[in-house]
């Protein structure tokens, strides 16, 4: 058996056992985008937008609740700049098929969603996004207790208020 070969198939099998995992991933999720929507909705009617520690904290203590072995409770906050967008980020988990974060700025910044290999859910809690995805002529606009999605593999242009 000649290199080219072997590394035929060894890639055949490697692009097969991905394109399987695929159709299982499912099976691995962990959160409810449904209870993790609950979640933000029942914070942000207590908190009213007055005081945004108390909301994090009560979002935080509500997801641990929820989902116990899965919340990072100690509140860590480092700086992101993906896709020109930079902001604060706190990660509440972070696995292979899914991520918690709570990610902004009280300043506001603009930039890029970048490519997402899953589906990618996200609540405001305070302000509000404009999105638009290329050839679309008018912005979308997500604002508080409004679960958004943007679907596997999509792009946009981003600004945060």
């Amino acid at each position: 058996m000649t290199r080219l070969t072997l590394y035929t198939v060894l890639l055949a099998t490697f692009v097969g056992l991905i394109a399987y995992l695929d159709t299982i991933k499912d099976q691995f999720y962990i959160f409810d985008p449904n209870t993790l929507q609950k979640i933000a909705q029942d914070n942000i009617a207590r908190y009213d937008g007055n005081d945004t520690q108390a909301l994090i904290d009560g979002l935080v203590a509500d997801l641990h609740a929820q989902y116990p072995s899965n919340i990072n409770v100690k509140q860590e906050w480092v700086f992101n700049n993906a896709g020109g967008a930079m902001g604060a980020m706190y990660i509440i988990h972070a696995s292979i098929t899914e991520y918690v974060i709570l990610f902004g700025t009280p300043v506001g910044t603009e930039g890029h969603t970048g490519r997402f290999f899953a589906d990618d859910y996200f609540i405001i809690l305070e302000g509000e996004q404009w999105a638009f995805a290329p050839g679309q002529l008018k912005k979308e606009v997500s604002v508080v207790f409004v679960l958004g999605q943007r679907a596997n593999g999509g792009v946009e242009r981003t600004c945060i208020k």
